[in-house]
C-alpha cells in the first residue's frame, strides 16, 4: 500500500517570501464547504470578522465576539488543506493592552489551528504586534479604511483624502512592518497611497479596493461571488450566487406545490424477503 501523501499548508515565511514576487491569492471564508472550495486556488484564507455582517447579518463588525471567530475559525481549518488559514481578532479583543491582545490571540491559534491572527493597525499597534511575534504570534496587520473603527471615522468611506490622513496611513504600515507583522492588508484607499505603501515596506501588501499594484488581492468571497446586490465601488462579481439560489429555490417550490418531487428516483422501496433457513 502506497503511503499517503501528505498536503503541507502555505505557511507564513512562505507568503512573506511572496514581497515583490507572484500575487497572493486571497480570499475569506466562513465555513468548511467555502474554505474546501477555495482551497485549491488561494494562498491565503482569512476568517473575517465581515462574518458578522455577510453570514449573521449584522449593520457592521462591531458586534462579533472571539467566541464567534473561533467557531468559524474551526470550522475553516475543518474545511481547508493548503492554504493559510487567517484568523480576525474581533473589536474589544486587542486594543486595550499587549498582553489583552496575546490572551485573545493565543486562545484563537490553540482552539482553531490557523497559523495566524489579524488585527487593524492604528497608532496603537506597533507594540502589540512587536509582543505577539515576540511570543510566536504570526500577526497580520491592516491599514487604511478600518471597518472596526467606523464610528470613529463616520462610516465605510475611503480613507486619505487628506495629505495628514494618508500620511497616517503610510505610517502605520511603517510600523507594522517595523514591529514583525508579515503582511498588511490595505483597504480603501487611493492607488497612489497604495503603491505608496507598497513601496515603503518590506512585506507584502494585501490589497482591498486599493491597488493592482499590492503583492496580493483579498475580496470577501460573498461579494466576489455576487450574493448581494450591493457592494463596494471595488467589488467585482465573478458570479451570480444570489440568482443561483433564488433560480433553485423557485425550481424547488415549482416540484413541491406540482408533486414532482420527490419523483421514483428520489425515494426508497423495500421489498418483503422469505427468510429460507
Amino acid at each position: 500500500m502506497s503511503a499517503q501523501i501528505q498536503i503541507r499548508r502555505m505557511t507564513v515565511p512562505q507568503i512573506a517570501e511572496r514581497k515583490g514576487s507572484d500575487p497572493i491569492v486571497c480570499l475569506t471564508a466562513y465555513d468548511a464547504p467555502t474554505a474546501a472550495i477555495l482551497d485549491e486556488h488561494c494562498d491565503l484564507i482569512l476568517v473575517g470578522d465581515s462574518v458578522g455582517m455577510v453570514v449573521h447579518g449584522f449593520n457592521t463588525t462591531v458586534g462579533v465576539t472571539l467566541d464567534m471567530m473561533i467557531l468559524h475559525g474551526q470550522a475553516v481549518m475543518r474545511g481547508s488543506k493548503k492554504a493559510l488559514v487567517v484568523v480576525d481578532l474581533p473589536f474589544g479583543s486587542y486594543e486595550d493592552s499587549p498582553i489583552q491582545a496575546f490572551k485573545s490571540a493565543s486562545r484563537v491559534m490553540m482552539e482553531t489551528g490557523c497559523q495566524a491572527i489579524k488585527i487593524e493597525s492604528g497608532s496603537y499597534a506597533a507594540e502589540t504586534i512587536s509582543y505577539l511575534t515576540e511570543r510566536g504570534i504570526p500577526v497580520m496587520s491592516h491599514v487604511g479604511l478600518r471597518p472596526q473603527s467606523m464610528n470613529v471615522l463616520g462610516g465605510f468611506k475611503a480613507r486619505g483624502r487628506t495629505k495628514q490622513v494618508a500620511d497616517e496611513i503610510v505610517a502605520n504600515a511603517i510600523a507594522a512592518d517595523k514591529a514583525g507583522s508579515f503582511a498588511v492588508v490595505v483597504e480603501g484607499t487611493s492607488v497612489e497611497i497604495a503603491d505608496k505603501v507598497t513601496k515603503a515596506v518590506d512585506i507584502p501588501t494585501i490589497g482591498i479596493g486599493a491597488s493592482a499594484g499590492c503583492d496580493g488581492q483579498i475580496l470577501v468571497t460573498p461579494d466576489m461571488m455576487g450574493q448581494f446586490d450591493r457592494v463596494p465601488k471595488f467589488v467585482k462579481k465573478f458570479g451570480d450566487m444570489k440568482g443561483l439560489i433564488e433560480t433553485a429555490a423557485k425550481d424547488y417550490a415549482a416540484s413541491v406545490k406540482d408533486r414532482s418531487f420527490p419523483a421514483e428516483a428520489n425515494t426508497y422501496k423495500f421489498t418483503n424477503k422469505t427468510n429460507n433457513n
